[in-house]
């Protein structure tokens, strides 16, 4: 088990320096940052010193260097860069000192604020949405999947997979835009839902406060296609399981049919379908940028996408970077998860 840990921690390390790699040269060569950040009009001295702080004037291979040392979370510092960046952690040295920090993500082109900064900030509301659309998915696509295993071959099984097929058929940018004209406009006075909405809303008296209901809409939205597949995913494995030969022995022992699905079918039928709630779940936190932005839910999606319509690369860089660990991150816990939910796991490790 240790063993397989390690591996995927290796593994999953591996995939992240590939990812570094692409987006730093990915975004080479997208515009002047110097006159991102200045404008048209600005001086040659000034874009000269600016382009002298982020390392333009140096090599590609030098600004990789300089670029992988900021982001690490093991760096290289001169007491004067640690002022200048603003860069908080353990440090150990002289003039040069060895710093363990958070990664440095460097700042926004626009606001100039860091952008480590600017995506914790976002992230709480996007891990909120995307935990709010997989609990609607996990459990609607459990029991309509069990539902549905249970009741072959008649009506609600054919419902359920045609509702399934429907939602995997569904694109998320146009279910978004249809959900937030349907529920949060034409039956807005039924449901008290808004269109667009963030986590929080400052109040004029009340000050800063939490608005759960603004989430309800991106949620449902985000949840559809997750719940489609677990539905199906259940239902498949759960048929599976139905057949086995320890099903009937627990029949014949006169269990009832409610015992026997969820003591004994379910729990060995989740495995496929803990797969595909960890990859949604990791999906959701690095895919739900458009709804977000439809919605105007602050989340990292929106601060991305707002960063790519102003040019502001080192805010769409930090984002891609962030979202990858968090889904190498889920994909290794689900390999624990496996292992606790199916004991045969265990057995060929």
């Amino acid at each position: 088990m240790i063993k397989r840990i390690f591996l995927r921690l290796f593994y999953g390390s591996l995939v992240m320096a590939g990812v570094v790699v692409i987006v730093f040269f990915l975004f080479q060569g997208f515009g002047d940052p110097a006159r991102l950040i200045l404008g048209q009009r600005a001086d040659t001295g000034t874009l000269n010193n600016i382009r002298k702080d982020l390392y333009l004037d140096q090599p590609k291979w030098k600004q990789f260097v300089y670029y992988l040392n900021d982001i690490s979370p093991i760096s290289l510092y001169r007491k004067k860069e640690l002022e200048e960046k603003d860069i908080h952690g353990l440090k150990w040295g002289g003039e040069t000192e060895l710093v363990i920090k958070f990664p440095y993500l460097r700042r926004s082109y626009q606001t100039r604020k860091p952008v480590w900064s600017m995506l914790m900030e976002a992230l709480p509301g996007t891990i909120i949405l995307a935990f709010l659309a997989m609990l609607i998915a996990t459990v609607s696509g459990i029991a309509l999947g069990i539902l549905a295993a249970v009741k072959k071959d008649t009506w609600m099984d054919t419902t359920a997979i045609f509702t399934s097929v429907l939602g995997i058929s569904a694109p998320s940018f146009f279910m978004s835009i249809v959900i937030a004209y349907i529920f949060g406009f034409v039956l807005n006075h039924y449901t008290g839902l808004e269109m667009t909405g963030s986590l929080f809303d400052t109040d004029p008296f009340y000050g800063r406060q939490w608005q759960l209901k603004n989430a309800i809409l991106p949620a449902l939205t985000l949840g559809i296609r997750p719940l489609a597949i677990i539905a199906q995913l259940t239902r498949g494995s759960m048929l599976d399981i139905l057949n086995q030969d320890y099903i009937r022995t627990a029949y014949a022992k006169g269990l009832s049919q409610h015992q026997v699905i969820w003591r004994h079918a379910l729990r060995n039928a989740l495995n496929p379908v803990i797969t595909a709630i960890t990859g949604w779940f990791a999906e959701l936190l690095a895919g739900a940028f458009f709804v977000e932005y439809i919605f105007g839910w602050k989340g990292i999606g929106k601060v991305t996408v707002d960063a790519l319509a102003k040019l502001d690369f080192p805010v769409v860089m930090g984002s891609v970077l962030v979202t990858s660990f968090f889904f190498i991150s889920i994909n290794i816990l689900a390999d624990w998860l496996y292992q606790v939910v199916d004991p045969r796991v265990k057995q060929t490790l």
